[in-house]
């Protein structure tokens, strides 16, 4: 059972292209951004957890969290062969603790804090189109989109996810620049208003998980507030988004 938990694991991440179709990563380039947000926020709360945020944010945590871990050998070595095909060291470190740290839940699950799983997203990331980049002015590229990773404390504050099922993840996939809103409290329905090259189109999220066209927002921004509507980060929208999806979809 410990070595189908860490082979599946290698496996989902010898299946990602990491070089592959742009267009393909561009079209999930809003859901790749949720999930580097969200693994970014999980990976400030390991570092914290165990001092390791000198190494934040694209780290193997198993080192900290038990140091005398050890991989199988052939699983050790099954893992150095597929890094040495890995591009970049942050996607190597990162992968190479995903994979550790199903071996080590497998075998140790007693050592490991009451934190979210810290590699799922990121690897959720990695299947939705491979790679990022890092440029020299600390941005990472996210294919399509660049996103400073800002810094470990300031992610402690970000919107947490509670799922990174499929539906959430392509509910937020969408051309344009997307902003959403929802009334007072979070209690009506959620809204979004994607601005394209020349229109805008308002839509809401319906009870059958798709986005569907509305009127209900009025044209002009500085008019949302006395219409009944507030603004929301992204994060907080997916949250609402992943909350309404049935458990069996998560």
């Amino acid at each position: 059972m410990t070595d189908q938990t860490s082979s599946a694991m290698l496996d989902r991440l010898r299946a990602v292209e990491w070089a592959g179709d742009w267009d393909y990563a561009f079209e999930r380039v809003m859901s790749r951004r949720v999930l580097m947000r969200e693994y970014l926020r999980r990976a400030a709360q390991w570092a914290q957890a165990y001092s390791a945020e000198s190494v934040w944010p694209f780290f193997d945590v198993t080192e900290f969290v038990d140091s005398d871990f050890r991989l199988s050998s052939e699983m050790a070595s099954e893992l150095e062969e597929f890094l040495s095909r890995v591009p970049g060291k942050a996607l190597k470190r990162t992968c190479a603790g995903a994979v550790r740290m199903a071996e080590l839940r497998a075998q140790r699950p007693a050592s490991l804090p009451d934190l979210p799983d810290l590699y799922e997203p990121l690897v959720r990331f990695y299947e939705r189109g491979g790679e990022f980049f890092r440029d020299n002015a600390g941005f990472l590229d996210l294919t399509g989109v660049l996103f400073r990773p800002g810094t470990l404390q300031g992610h402690l504050d970000t919107p947490r996810l509670s799922t990174l099922s499929d539906v959430m993840l392509d509910a937020v996939d969408a051309e344009g620049s997307i902003s959403y809103y929802t009334a007072p409290g979070g209690g009506g329905p959620l809204l979004r208003r994607r601005e394209l090259r020349d229109e805008w189109r308002d839509e809401v999220f319906s009870q059958d998980l798709h986005w569907e066209p509305t009127d209900l927002l009025p044209a002009l921004e500085e008019d949302m507030k006395d219409a009944g509507w507030v603004p929301l980060d992204e994060m907080e929208a997916a949250e609402l988004i992943g909350s309404a999806v049935p458990d069996n979809s998560r």
